[in-house]
């Protein structure tokens, strides 16, 4: 197995109140992953590591198979980023800009560029300072795509764009890979946002790695189960138990890495099901962030 992006016991004191804290991650060569977190989660600080825009203070940093900071320039030269605050000179007319960053790129594809240009219906000569929200994010996806880069870094690529401008972007990219078979590390609050185009999901909370899966199990392996009577024994469950609150009716659980065929555990354990209520991306995410903060505090 081969991945675009690893990090081992990855640490960085950000302040006295935050700091990225032993974060191993694993990114495949090929794959969409979405890093998911709130705001102030640190989704941004560890994309400044992975691109040597912040020196850490603990642990390793891969990129592309080459080692962070020692071989940055290798690294930038085949990566394709778009920060949070996109920095464009806004009397640049579009064509300007696109050839500006042109210049930077030895693998860029001006033909690519100008199929993006009319795709995404920007105007050529239409200086950047009287461009819409809409249509700078088209353009600043544009640049990177245009690049042909083996990895794609975006944090936060569609924040505030409107939802017709948000597919348009979304769709470009998955079209890009499709071509390329390019990895993607794509950062998002957003959690529906990324349900159609990622294949595997990092949650970030507090600077920590909460959870790390396939999308597939995180829309489908987590569930809320009401029992009318638990179980007697709780060892050698056969998923993993997120949170257990007890009320009036019963006990409510979530677990994690569910399968139907696992009702007979509850039943062999002496427990009785009411319910098992399905959770949509919002609520699972939401549970596994509060049960991690519960065992954090």
């Amino acid at each position: 197995m081969s991945y675009a992006i690893e990090t081992h016991g990855l640490r960085y004191r950000a302040s006295r109140t935050f700091e990225i804290r032993d974060l191993d991650l694993a990114v495949r060569e090929g794959a969409i992953y979405g890093f998911l977190g709130p705001n102030g989660a640190g989704k941004t600080t560890t994309i400044q590591l992975l691109l040597g825009q912040l020196r850490p203070h603990g642990g390793a940093i891969a990129v592309l198979g080459r080692r962070v900071p020692k071989d940055l320039p290798e690294i930038l030269a085949e990566a394709g980023y778009v920060p949070e605050r996109p920095h464009l000179y806004p009397y640049l007319s579009v064509r300007e800009a696109i050839r500006y960053h042109a210049a930077f790129y030895r693998s860029f594809d001006a033909a690519y560029a100008d199929e993006l240009l009319g795709n995404f219906r920007l105007p050529g000569d239409q200086r950047l300072s009287r461009l819409s929200k809409g249509e700078m994010g088209k353009l600043h996806m544009l640049l990177v795509l245009a690049q042909r880069p083996r990895l794609l870094v975006l944090d936060e690529p569609t924040d505030g764009l409107d939802p017709v401008v948000r597919r348009d972007v979304l769709s470009a990219l998955l079209a890009f890979c499709s071509q390329r078979a390019a990895t993607v590390f794509i950062s998002s609050h957003l959690v529906h946002e990324l349900e159609r185009v990622c294949d595997w999901v990092g949650l970030l909370d507090l600077g920590r790695l909460v959870a790390e899966m396939p999308m597939e199990a995180f829309k489908n392996g987590i569930k809320r189960i009401r029992l009318g009577r638990a179980p007697a024994a709780t060892d050698e469950r056969p998923f993993e138990l997120v949170s257990r609150d007890a009320g009036a009716g019963g006990e409510t659980w979530v677990v994690r890495g569910w399968q139907p065929a696992m009702v007979q555990w509850f039943s062999g354990a002496g427990g009785e099901i009411r319910e098992v209520e399905d959770l949509d991306l919002e609520d699972g995410f939401v549970e596994l962030l509060r049960a991690a903060r519960s065992r954090g505090a």
